[in-house]
C-alpha cells in the first residue's frame, strides 16, 4: 500500500485495489489516501488494518467485506464507497448496524456489461471459440461445407433473469437480432417500458426457462438468488438450450452446469463470472462448447474511468455532508 495527498482536514481514505490512473490521481488531489499500487487482493487481516484507521473504504469484488472487517473498523469509518455497481461482497446490514453508509457505482457499467453479454450470447451457437482454437493448432485444412456449423441466433427465445439496467440493455440488442424477449424479474416492469423493449413477462421461472433458447442471468446475488438455477431448475430447460451469465457465478449450481453440458442436457454456456472465483472448475475447462471469460464485464477504459469518477462523487457529497447520490440500503 502506498500514502499520498495532503493529510491537513482532508478525509482518510484507503483504496483497496488498483484503479485508473486518472482516477488515483484526482483521489490524491482531494484525499488522503492510501493505493494498493502492487495491485494483490488484501488478506483480511490487510482490510481490517484499513479499516482500523481510514475515514473511507474504497473495496472492490475481490474484497469480503464482511462482520468480522466491518466489527473491525474504528468509529471514524462512515463510508464504504464501493468501486462496481454488486455489493454482495460486503455485509450490508452489518455496516448499517454500525452506522457506516454504503455506496456503489450503478448505470455506468451497463452498456459494456450488456455487449459482453451479447459478444457470449453470439459466441456460443456460433461456435467461435472452437473455431478459434482450430485456427491457432494449425488444424485447419481450408474451407469445407459441413465444418463447425453452429446455429443462428435470429428468430430465438432469449429469457433474461433480472430485467434491471443490464437486462434491459440486453433485450435492446437482442432485438435488434429479431430475437423474441421474455423476462422474469420479483416486480413487472411498467406497460409502456415493456412495449418499448416488446418483452414478455413470466411470473413462473421455472415456465419460462422450459420454453427459452437463451437465458441470460442478469440478476443481482441475494440469499434468495443464490443457486436460483440449481440442478433441478437445469433439468426443465430444454437440451438446445444455452446459458449465459455476466452477473454471479453463485447464482448458477456451477457443477451441475457442467454435468449437464457434458452429457448434452444442455447445449452450452457463455460464463464471465464463477462461484469461486478465481478458480475455475475443471469440468468447465474441458468443455468446447463453453465460453470462459475472465470476469471482465465492465472492462473499458470508459465504464471503469466512470465507475471512479461515482466513487469520488459519492465520498465527496458524504463528506460535504449529504446524501451520496448511490447509497445503497440492506434489503
Amino acid at each position: 500500500m502506498s500514502q499520498t495527498g495532503n493529510r491537513r482536514e482532508r478525509p482518510k481514505v484507503a483504496v483497496t485495489r488498483k484503479l485508473p490512473d486518472s482516477v488515483e490521481t484526482r483521489m490524491a488531489e482531494l484525499f488522503d489516501v492510501t493505493l494498493n499500487l502492487a495491485d494483490e487482493p488484501l488478506s483480511k487481516e490487510a482490510l481490517k488494518a484499513a479499516v482500523a484507521t481510514a475515514d473511507v473504504l474504497v473495496p472492490t469484488v475481490t474484497d469480503t467485506i464482511d462482520a468480522e472487517v466491518i466489527e473491525a473498523a474504528g468509529e471514524q469509518l462512515k463510508l464504504i464507497a464501493n468501486f462496481g455497481a454488486g455489493v454482495d461482497h460486503i455485509d450490508l446490514k452489518a455496516a448499517h448496524k454500525k452506522g457506516i453508509v454504503v455506496t456503489n457505482t450503478p448505470g455506468v457499467l451497463t452498456e459494456d456489461t450488456a455487449d459482453l453479454a451479447m459478444a457470449l450470447l453470439l459466441s456460443v451457437p456460433r461456435r467461435i471459440f472452437e473455431g478459434e482454437k482450430i485456427l491457432r493448432s494449425g488444424h485447419w485444412t481450408g474451407w469445407t461445407p459441413t465444418f463447425l456449423m453452429g446455429h443462428r441466433i435470429q428468430g430465438k427465445r432469449l429469457g433474461i433473469i433480472g430485467m434491471g439496467r443490464i437486462g434491459q440493455a440486453i433485450a435492446r440488442r437482442a432485438r435488434a437480432f429479431n430475437m423474441a424477449v421474455h423476462y422474469h424479474k420479483r416486480t413487472r416492469l411498467p406497460a409502456q417500458v415493456e412495449a418499448e423493449l416488446e418483452a414478455t413477462y413470466w411470473a413462473d421461472l421455472d415456465q419460462m426457462l422450459s420454453r427459452m433458447d437463451f437465458v441470460s442471468v442478469n440478476c443481482p446475488l441475494t440469499p434468495e438468488t443464490h443457486h436460483l438455477l440449481n440442478r433441478d431448475r437445469l433439468k426443465k430447460m430444454q437440451p438446445h438450450s444455452v446459458i449465459i451469465n455476466t452477473a454471479r457465478g453463485e447464482i448458477i449450481d456451477e457443477e451441475a452446469l457442467a454435468d449437464m453440458i457434458e452429457v448434452g442436457r444442455l447445449a452450452g454456456a457463455g460464463l464471465d463470472v464463477f462461484e469461486e472465483e478465481p478458480t475455475i472448475n475443471p469440468k468447465l475447462l474441458s468443455l468446447d462448447n463453453v465460453v470462459l471469460l475472465p470476469h471482465m464485464g465492465s472492462a473499458t477504459i470508459e465504464a471503469r474511468v466512470a465507475m471512479g469518477e461515482k466513487v469520488l462523487i459519492n465520498i465527496r457529497t458524504f463528506m460535504d455532508n449529504h446524501r451520496p447520490p448511490d447509497r445503497v440500503l440492506p434489503l
